[in-house]
């Protein structure tokens, strides 16, 4: 059995005096994915945030193991549009170091990733410039580059077409099977079918995690 990376325990939240998540447990294991389903509206975004440490929980906690790396792609990405980066540069960020300038092997990483993703050709481009799923492939780019042991993924493949979501699952798969952990949210069945575990939040008020 994989040892756990990343655990919540009887986890709960509030936004000022509505419950939105209300006594989830959750357990992954390094190399193994899990999938987070539910409604929209049912706190998969909110929960995907907790266990990356962007928000605490108001209840319960969430632990990583000491020394784990996480990337966390999340579904609204607002903030880093309004930045003037181009599509190799937002990809690169993926690799920054405090005070370490990027390695050969770093740029080797980004320029193998945008290349499987297909998005090479648009190193130059602002990302203010591409259509949804272009935009969308710069985003997973950075994310994977990062070479994390725990990768949390908000619907990473909502604006892809068929072609691109399979390179996606491809890379997920193969990160998976080198011994990183996933959750991943998602409504895409195929996406959900990668997961070892499905945890189903319940469309109740407050949410209830169920495994299926």
């Amino acid at each position: 059995m994989s040892a756990d990376v990343l655990t919540a325990e009887q986890v709960g939240f509030r936004y000022a005096d509505v419950t939105v998540l209300h006594d989830v447990n959750l357990r992954v294991g390094s190399g193994t994915t899990v999938a987070l389903t539910g409604a929209n509206g049912t706190g998969k975004s909110t929960l995907l945030h907790l266990l990356a440490g962007v928000t605490p929980p108001t209840r319960g906690r969430v632990v990583r193991r000491p020394g784990t790396r996480l990337a966390l792609l999340p579904q609204r990405t607002s903030d880093i549009d309004a930045l003037p980066l181009t599509v190799g540069e937002c990809v690169q960020i993926g690799r920054f170091t405090p005070r370490r300038r990027l390695s050969r092997d770093d740029r080797a990483r980004v320029a193998e990733l945008m290349q499987r993703l297909d998005i090479a050709h648009l190193a130059r481009r602002r990302l203010r410039e591409l259509s949804g799923g272009q935009r969308q492939r710069a985003l997973i780019a950075q994310a994977l580059v990062q070479d994390a042991d725990i990768y949390i993924l908000d619907e990473p493949t909502v604006a892809l077409d068929t072609h691109s979501r399979q390179h996606v699952h491809d890379l997920l798969t193969e990160r998976a099977a080198a011994g990183a952990a996933m959750v991943i949210a998602s409504h895409d069945p195929a996406e959900a079918a990668l997961a070892e575990r499905t945890i189903h939040l319940e469309g109740t008020t407050p949410s209830l995690a169920v495994e299926k």
